[in-house]
């Protein structure tokens, strides 16, 4: 199968296809820029190139009302940075040991990392959303001596003291520290300052800059485990170095680059590694940084004083902007509507027909979409959108009404993030995530359990990955690096197409463990467990895809059970009959939301639609195995038009 973005550089195996490259890397795969050993070479050289230019900034708030935002020059953040990394090493961290980060994305987190980055000191985000014992596991599994952490989640920390101040010996606060703080840290053991306090106490200690290797760890970042805790991806400096030029490979198939005139809105949490490897991408060009509010219904608000010129988003952050977008359409009147409608038509017909978005309808540009390109600060060149997959109407009304870029890509914690991006202005992309970006090489393994064919005529299979890129281990799980690291190929459990112009599409999820719109993942085997234990039900499907971001299901209820409820509440009819009644449906589903509060679930994790099925899952409809495990694959093919039904009547 020939593709016009990509090269092959591997014949195909028994049981993979063939290894392909972008073909503007058919020379060699993008190396990380000459001269960079680590992390930190990022930042020294940006200060040294651009001192004056404004790096970070944040709204002021006065009586609640949002201000201009104001900035701090690369100068001025290396000065704070030097200090923080004086009083980091007279409080005894050692090069290679672990440091952690608490909080929202604000300045004084990137000025943590950069001083982490300073000394060798491996940066490890701290973060709540993978469950409630998250924060306490990772401190202790990466024996975090030192934390800084934003002045609202001090207490969620110290709540944790009782195991981790075993390890745990110095908290620095964002912002201010209490007497009940200080008070409570001092019963554990441990010293607690607020941010002004410790940059102070570095004082006129004198410390060097130990020399850093690209193959030194610079973070540990933990993602979901199927298991239930938390696995720490270790990457190196390398991968990110590797990565940082990545981006610029993608925008220049336009002519474009990222430069120090970029303005780039941080939001997305700087814990996962999406955000944090493009706030290393602008701080590399000596562009401006600028921080939300952290309030996502205000995010408009901070985008329109801003003005970012790149804006990353996760798909549930678009939708949210689509559906604003749409409402405002639809509020219009008669005439505004029409005009519109045809200016979109117009436009749209004009993009399939391959002409670049900038030269689709000038005209309608200036008169109606520059509307929506105001309401977006004015200034929005590129969006990228990652994470999780971006539904094809949404992906087609952006790259219609914001005059902008509209990349999808694709890529992992392990990968360093982008790890493959479509090529802006080309309209035939639409649903996929592109060609490899330049720095890797992709491979599809055949997945016949799932009856995907790598070597087939429409080639499909499990997505495996090759290039420096790449993570270096999970963090004291040799065990769990084994099973995805097989002879250099990093296997990422997504299974994908190959389109014939090279672009690839992201199809299914190879492992029980999937990802909603909202970037959160799922472990579906351990809520069907929770779920499970009730009495009122035989068996539960949980089921969630890419594009939704909430859970529904698909439930055998306990016949004796359900029956006796009717007989209770009155409502007549067999078994079958019962199992349709709207009534039935709500106790099933206020009885798995009563145990998903009982166990602490997070709100993503709790089902809020349901199918009853009279009939248990079986081996005759093929949705189990002889040995009771579910075909999830299976399921879905036989219970799509329920599935289906059940989310259209969720919105």
């Amino acid at each position: 199968m020939k593709m016009k973005h990509l090269v092959e550089v591997e014949p195909a195996t028994e049981t993979a296809g063939p290894a392909y490259r972008n073909v503007r890397a058919k020379d060699g795969l993008l190396q990380p820029p000459p001269g960079f050993h680590s992390c930190w070479d990022i930042f020294r050289t940006a200060v040294e190139k651009y001192p004056n230019n404004p790096m970070l900034g944040r709204r002021k708030v006065v009586d609640g009302k949002a201000g201009e935002y104001t900035w701090v020059t690369y100068k001025e953040v290396y000065d704070v940075v030097m200090k923080l990394a004086a009083s980091i090493n007279k409080s005894g961290i050692k090069q290679g040991e672990c440091c952690g980060i608490y909080g929202a994305n604000c300045p004084e987190w990137i000025i943590s990392m950069e001083a982490c980055n300073a000394l060798g000191v491996c940066c490890v985000p701290l973060y709540d959303s993978l469950g409630a014992g998250a924060v306490e596991f990772i401190i202790c599994h990466a024996e975090t001596q030192i934390a800084f952490v934003e002045e609202k989640k001090i207490a969620e920390l110290l709540k944790t003291c009782h195991a981790t101040s075993k390890y745990l010996k110095t908290i620095i606060s964002f912002g201010g520290v209490t007497n009940d703080h200080k008070e409570e840290a001092k019963n554990h053991g441990i010293s607690i300052f607020s941010w002004e306090e410790f940059l102070i106490t570095g004082g006129s200690h004198q410390f060097y800059l130990p020399e850093k290797k690209r193959s030194d760890i610079c973070t540990i970042m933990y993602t979901s485990g199927t298991t239930g805790d938390p696995k720490g991806v270790m990457l190196s400096n390398e991968s990110l170095l590797a990565n940082v030029v990545g981006p610029d490979s993608v925008v220049q198939y336009v002519g474009e680059v990222f430069d120090q005139d970029d303005v780039y809105l941080s939001y997305l949490p700087l814990a996962h590694v999406f955000d944090r490897m493009f706030e290393e991408v602008f701080i590399y060009h000596g562009s401006r940084i600028g921080f939300w509010r952290g309030d996502v219904k205000l995010l408009v608000d901070d985008i329109a004083a801003l003005k970012p010129t790149v804006f990353c988003a996760v798909p549930r952050v678009l939708d949210r902007i689509y559906s604003g977008l749409t409402a405002r359409i639809s509020s219009g009147g008669i005439l505004k509507k029409t005009l519109f409608n045809i200016a979109y038509k117009m436009k749209l017909d004009a993009m399939r027909k391959g002409i670049k978005h900038e030269k689709a309808a000038p005209f309608f540009d200036k008169l109606v979409f520059s509307k929506v390109k105001e309401r977006l600060g004015g200034k929005l060149r590129v969006i990228l959108s990652g994470g999780a997959p971006l539904a094809v109407p949404v992906e087609e009304f952006l790259r219609v009404v914001t005059c902008a870029y509209v990349i999808q890509g694709y890529g992992l914690t392990e990968t360093c993030a982008g790890s493959i991006a479509s090529i802006p202005n080309e309209f035939s992309m639409l649903g996929t995530v592109g060609p490899p970006v330049q720095h890797i090489d992709v491979r599809l393994e055949s997945v016949p359990e799932m009856g995907y064919d790598a070597l087939s005529s429409i080639p499909r299979g499990e997505i495996c990955i090759r290039g420096n890129v790449l993570f270096s281990g999970y963090y004291k799980r040799e065990d769990l690096t084994q099973e995805v690291m097989i002879d250099g190929w990093f296997h990422t459990g997504d299974v994908g197409e190959w389109q014939p112009d090279g672009s690839l599409k992201v199809i299914d999820r190879k492992k029980n463990i999937f990802k909603l719109s909202q970037g959160e993942y799922v472990a579906v085997e351990n809520l069907e467990n929770v779920y499970g234990v009730l009495q009122e039900i035989d068996s539960i499907w949980v089921y969630g895809n890419s594009f939704e971001s909430c859970l529904v299901a698909v439930v055998n209820p306990n016949q004796q059970a359900l029956e006796r409820w009717a007989e209770q509440n009155g409502v007549t009819g067999n078994f079958a009959e019962i199992c349709k009644n709207s009534r039935a449906k709500d106790h099933i589903l206020a009885e798995l939301t009563k145990i998903a509060k009982e166990k602490k679930l997070k709100g993503f994790e709790v089902i809020k639609a349901i199918h009853l099925d009279p009939l248990p899952f079986d081996i005759e409809r093929d949705l189990i195995t002889p040995t009771y495990k579910k075909k999830r694959p299976q399921m879905l093919k036989y219970y799509q038009g329920e599935i289906d039904a059940l989310y259209k009547g969720l919105k």
